[in-house]
């Protein structure tokens, strides 16, 4: 016998787009805005009336389309409890994603407001299940890649310069942290973390304390342009993450770098 598939597709959060849940191989008909098309084969009638009735409570019965068939598919141990505890409130919060169940294995893929969510789903869904059960994050925060890409296209791999061994920015840095706050204004309050960097020459402990230093430096200036200050966190790896070998002059000065991260 085969084994059972469930798919929570959610397309959209909002009941202003579709939302969907499979339970089957074959392709859904394409839901309408609003609607949570439930299609797929189980094993028995009982199993379909309890997750008709979960999704119906959760959901809204007028938004959930049964299109789910009775076959002769095998179920895992507690199998049917299992997929009740997983059709739980915190799917509501999954936008343009995929939950898929079958047998052991299960998927979770698409957008979550920030990175909190996405972790506490995932782990939520493993605690729910037992240890024979494979969990697969594959939730991803909302809109957060496209905002690294403006900071990321902003410092377009330049280094924000200081003067040596000190926290004070260079005319060159200062006129590229005037960018860099350009594009912070249009992130409309997302929480940004400015990591100051240094290379290996000298001790560790003063690198940290210096680039910390320089990072606490960047947003004060940011702030003179009109950044919230609470909104930019800061931090001193000192020389803890190279991204170039510290052996050349040229990997060192790559080394002694601001990095601009959305935070999560």
């Amino acid at each position: 016998m085969k084994s059972p598939v469930i798919f929570l597709l959610l397309l959209a959060a909002a009941a202003a787009a579709p939302c969907r849940v499979l339970a089957q191989a074959q392709a859904p008909q394409t839901p309408m805005p609003g609607q949570i098309l439930v299609t797929g084969t189980l094993a028995d009638e009982a199993g379909k009336a309890a997750v008709l009735a979960r999704l119906r409570e959760l959901y809204g019965a007028e938004r959930v389309v049964d299109q789910i068939a009775i076959g002769n598919v095998a179920v895992p141990a507690n199998w049917h409890a299992y997929v009740q505890k997983l059709i739980a409130p915190n799917l509501k919060l999954i936008s343009r994603g995929q939950i898929s169940i079958a047998g052991n294995n299960v998927s979770v893929r698409g957008e979550v407001a920030n990175e909190a969510q996405r972790q506490q789903i995932a782990s939520d869904i493993a605690t729910s299940l037992n240890p024979t059960y494979v969990v697969n994050n594959g939730l991803r925060v909302k809109a957060a890649e496209a905002e690294q890409g403006l900071l990321d296209a902003a410092l377009d791999k330049r280094i924000i310069e200081f003067d040596s061994g000190k926290a004070s920015m260079t005319p060159a840095g200062l006129a590229i942290l005037d960018e860099m706050a350009a594009v912070m204004l249009k992130l409309r309050g997302r929480k940004v973390e400015v990591i100051g960097h240094t290379d290996d020459t000298g001790l560790r402990a003063s690198n940290v304390a210096l680039s910390q230093a320089r990072a606490e430096a960047v947003r004060a200036y940011l702030a003179s342009k009109g950044i919230v200050a609470d909104s930019v966190l800061v931090s001193g790896q000192g020389p803890d993450r190279p991204v170039a070998s510290n052996a050349t002059a040229d990997g060192r000065a790559r080394n002694r770098r601001i990095e601009f991260r959305i935070a999560q």
